[in-house]
């Protein structure tokens, strides 16, 4: 690699590391007191596919531990939005389904989130957003295969 494709590939980092940071600052600050990232992005997962999903298949989506899985759906389920059950066809698994005050309280944290990424797209512009999904799209699927 040579330097410079080196300091590109720092700068390129550098960027999306912030980028996320000042993303999860920005949401944290306005999404509904008491929900997190991690169970807005749930909630929001499970209504788009709505279907149930085992606790294993959730922390596969999300990239993370079985066991951050399980705490982030024991606070779900605490606060009633997932309904956690038994798979009535294999007694040592578990299926998760949103609620329908998961549903509402999703709802609600799209509603406080939307205004914030309308507003960084609208001052991007469409042209820049949609210029940049595919090369993100494309890092984000060479990261999954590594």
């Amino acid at each position: 690699m040579s330097d410079e494709t080196y300091s590109l590939a720092i700068a390129l980092f550098s960027e999306l590391l912030t980028a996320d940071q000042l993303v999860r600052n920005r949401l944290s600050k306005v999404l509904p007191k008491g929900m997190e990232i991690s169970h807005f992005s749930v909630l929001n997962h499970l209504a788009r596919v709505g279907d149930e999903r085992t606790p294993a298949q959730l922390a596969k989506s999300f990239h993370v531990t079985r066991g951050a899985m399980t705490n982030t759906l024991s606070k779900l389920e605490w606060a009633g939005y997932v309904h956690i059950r038994p798979d009535w066809d294999d007694a040592r698994r578990k299926m998760v389904a949103i609620s329908p005050a998961g549903k509402q309280a999703r709802d609600a944290a799209l509603a406080a989130i939307s205004p914030m990424i309308s507003e960084l797209v609208g001052e991007l512009g469409d042209e820049k957003v949609r210029a940049a999904l595919p090369i993100l799209r494309e890092l984000r699927v060479k990261l999954e295969d590594g």
